[in-house]
């Protein structure tokens, strides 16, 4: 049974754990000097700039959480041990029901994502050929 609990300060040491581990299990096309730089702009000024929402389980561990800012999912991350057991559309469907979502962006490369939210009923709706940072990662636009 996992509950939805809002994310305090002490919890982004574990996030940042659990981002780490689900970006190297899903993000092949991210380079190490990549993540290394990502690493501490997540830590220190995305998390605080998203309203965070945590996947908890029995024992009280957060499993995965999110980050949504104005109607756009901004982050998901599961614990890459925990994928797959329904803790990503958990926390999609509290954004969408609770948090007003209705759009998110992908990296195109990052196919798992992709097909996940699709099954949640995203469709795209354009793209752009590099991400946030200006990389060369194309972003897929989706849409409720």
């Amino acid at each position: 049974m996992m509950n939805i609990e809002l994310v305090e300060k002490a919890d982004y040491c574990r996030l940042i754990e659990i981002w780490e581990a689900s970006v190297r299990a899903t993000h092949d096309f991210l380079t190490e000097d990549d993540l290394q730089e990502l690493k501490p702009l997540i830590l220190e000024q995305y998390f605080d700039a998203v309203d965070l929402s945590c996947a908890k389980g029995d024992t009280g561990e957060i499993q995965g959480f999110c980050g949504v800012d104005n109607g756009n999912i901004e982050m998901l991350f599961i614990a890459p041990d925990m994928r797959g057991q329904g803790i990503g559309a958990l926390l999609t469907g509290h954004a969408i029901k609770e948090q007003g979502v209705s759009k998110v962006d992908v990296n195109e490369q990052n196919v798992q994502a992709l097909g996940f939210y699709l099954h949640m009923g995203f469709h795209i709706t354009g793209r752009s050929p590099v991400d946030g940072q200006g990389k060369p990662y194309p972003l897929l636009h989706l849409a409720l």
